[in-house]
């Protein structure tokens, strides 16, 4: 049993800010956190509270210690590791709330104030929006209005004065933070070796595909990418985003296959299409592409099978310009070889989808009528387009064709693609997105991962590689109109991606696409190459122009500050009350003659007042003694500052008295 202590140096008011302040702060990686993790977090905050409130002595050091090494304990036990991202965050956490059972002396306040500081930037290892950055900035002005309440000389109870002066620091702060964002050098990466998992967390395509990836995928909200086209935007029909194309097949996979050797041949048959991409993180090389892509400058590379790719994985926002041909002829001719490998699948797979496939080749003409042949049997079969299929048997492909007929894009896709292969036609399936929602501001447009979608490119004699999209077929209204137009209203379509019921959701979510946009492309975009080309604009593209005006600009904002606290302690009242209401009383004694002298305490004056004006003598001692209760005694009472102010107004009618005898 805890007993109780005689003292707590940190006022009980002022500790529960601090504990709301530090749970605001963990909030958001509480939410993320395991459940064990959270629970012990939130246990040790309310414990650290009842212990203040009690008057209860805190914990021993060897308890403390104990539970920082079953912290590391656990968090080994839950991460594998202490190191990297998710693991030292969730191991500061419980360290963070551990201090605080330690917290005796204004020292351990400050550095569990500082630590709270430390875990507010962690949070940008997760999200970078601007919702992260405005709640931060609101939990950094309440974590200063502690630091304010701590750092005086005398525990302060943590009031609306605190959250007034910190809010001043937090704005005069403000000027100087966006100046050294606009004019401090970018860095080419990052500041330090991030984690290896400081990336996990990030949502997009993969590699491979199989049945139910891309429709999990298709279930999210968040934004792929966004596109600013330098002309008209294409139709719906022809706004497919390549990706990936997957030539690898094992029977159940389908895989990206790497092939160092330089884009096929292409003929253009119209003139491209010009736009810019603000890529979101994915953590990974491939940039999307309006398909199909060209070469061109700032766009990165283009692969053998014309994916435009990244020299390094994707791991903030990314800005770049392409040019694509909506119509073209990619890759006319096709070896042997080549051929082999685009119709190969695996033994004894998939035997009535080959044996279906066999008798549409060999009653077809040509290979292009087999293709037709396929699409029509998907558009007059009871095939249904879901994000929820039925659960298909060990042969996926033949229990999709024959049995289920219900799935989402990646089903048909690779069923097609299948079909084709053992048709003798080579094929192969292609990731990425199709379709894109225009802005509130009609200034650009969202591409969000419920767009996810696969197609099929099968290869004909008389055309190349060209696209087919079975899901098309079966339901056009996606490829039109988007996801929500093609699934009914119960079958888990995001808020984004559907109507009817949520239009105003997506009216607000719209509205918050063009203030997201906002933020992420004038600050979350804002690279080297971004501050080069606005430096070089300005005239600051040289080292000592770019110094001399960082130093200027930081000058002249403090000695803008300075100026303006000058004139408000020049022109402002004394915001103290008990100052204010003892040079009230020091301005009717000096109407008796007795003026303060400097360097004179309050004891002095009011001694030299006494002797001055005896008549007064009763209201000067009342003055004096409530005035130097509310200024030196530590906890002075709550009718102090009236009795002062009572007494002042007593030593004014006095004085008016005897004066006018």
């Amino acid at each position: 049993m805890l007993r109780r202590q005689a003292a707590d140096q940190l006022p009980h008011r002022t500790l529960l800010g601090l504990l709301t302040v530090l749970a605001a702060v963990l909030l958001p990686h509480l939410w993320r956190a395991p459940l064990w993790l959270t629970a012990v977090a939130l246990a040790l905050l309310v414990g650290r509270g009842v212990v203040s409130r009690r008057g209860w002595h805190l914990p021993p050091k060897l308890i403390n210690l104990a539970g920082a090494g079953l912290a590391a304990v656990a968090v080994t036990a839950e991460f594998g590791t202490i190191f990297g991202r998710d693991a030292g965050v969730a191991l500061l956490v419980l360290m963070s709330c551990l201090k605080l059972m330690e917290t005796r002396s204004r020292r351990d306040t400050m550095i569990a104030v500082f630590l709270a500081y430390f875990l507010m930037l962690t949070h940008f290892l997760f999200d970078q929006s601007l919702l992260t950055a405005g709640y931060m900035l609101v939990t950094g002005w309440a974590t200063t209005a502690v630091l304010i309440a701590i750092s005086r000389r005398r525990y302060a109870r943590l009031g609306a004065a605190e959250g007034r002066l910190a809010a001043i620091l937090v704005v005069q702060g403000l000027p100087i933070m966006a100046l050294l964002f606009v004019l401090f050098p970018r860095l080419p990466g990052p500041l330090w070796g991030l984690p290896d998992d400081a990336h996990s967390g990030v949502t997009g395509l993969s590699d491979s595909m199989s049945p139910g990836s891309i429709s999990q995928l298709s279930q999210s909200d968040a934004v792929a990418f966004r596109v600013r086209f330098d002309g008209a935007p294409p139709p719906p029909q022809k706004r497919y985003w390549r990706g990936l194309v997957l030539a690898d097949y094992n029977g159940e996979d389908w895989t990206h296959a790497n092939v160092d050797a330089s884009p096929r041949p292409v003929s253009k048959r119209a003139e491209p299409v010009s736009y810019t991409v603000t890529l979101e993180p994915h953590n990974e090389r491939w940039l999307f592409a309006l398909d199909l892509p060209a070469n061109g400058p700032g766009t990165g590379s283009l692969s053998y099978f014309h994916e435009r790719r990244s020299d390094e994985p994707v791991r903030e926002t990314r800005r770049y310009t392409g040019r694509s041909y909506s119509e073209y002829r990619l890759q006319p001719e096709l070896g042997d070889r080549l051929r082999d490998a685009y119709t190969q699948l695996p033994a004894d797979t998939h035997q009535r989808a080959r044996s279906l496939a066999r008798s549409w080749a060999a009653k077809a003409d040509s290979d292009g009528a087999v293709v037709d042949r396929a699409l029509a049997y998907m558009r007059n079969q009871p095939f249904e387009y879901t994000l929820s299929p039925e659960p298909l048997p060990d042969d996926h492909v033949d229990g999709f064709l024959f049995e289920t007929q219900s799935g989402f894009c990646e089903h048909y896709a690779g069923a097609f693609a299948v079909l084709m292969r053992a048709a003798g036609i080579p094929a192969r399936v292609v990731t990425g997105y199709q379709g894109a929602t225009e802005s509130a501001a009609g200034d650009h447009w969202t591409v969000r991962q419920s767009d996810a979608h696969a197609w099929t490119e099968v290869w004909l004699p008389e055309s190349g590689w060209r696209r087919v999209d079975p899901t098309n077929a079966v339901s056009p209204e996606r490829v039109e109109s988007g996801l929500g137009a093609a699934v009914s209203s119960d079958d888990g379509a995001p808020t984004m991606a559907r109507g009817g019921e949520a239009s105003w959701l997506r009216t607000m979510g719209r509205t918050w696409d063009v203030i997201d946009a906002t933020w992420t492309g004038w600050v979350i975009s804002y690279g080297p190459s971004r501050q080069s080309g606005f430096l070089s604009a300005i005239g600051l593209d040289e080292t000592w122009r770019l110094v001399a005006a960082l130093a200027g600009g930081v000058m002249a904002f403090m000695g803008l500050f300075g100026l303006v606290l000058i004139g408000q302690q020049m022109g402002a009242r004394d915001p103290d009350p008990a100052s204010r209401l003892w040079r009230r009383a020091q301005r009717q004694l000096a109407k008796r003659g007795i003026h303060p002298r400097a360097g004179e305490g309050p004891r002095d004056y009011a001694a030299r007042a006494l002797a001055t004006a005896p008549e007064l003598a009763a209201t000067i001692r009342q003055v004096e003694r409530y005035y130097l209760r509310l200024r030196y005694y530590p906890r002075p009472s709550r009718d102090d500052l009236a009795q002062l102010r009572a007494a002042v107004r007593q030593l004014a009618r006095e004085r008016r008295r005897t004066t006018s005898r």
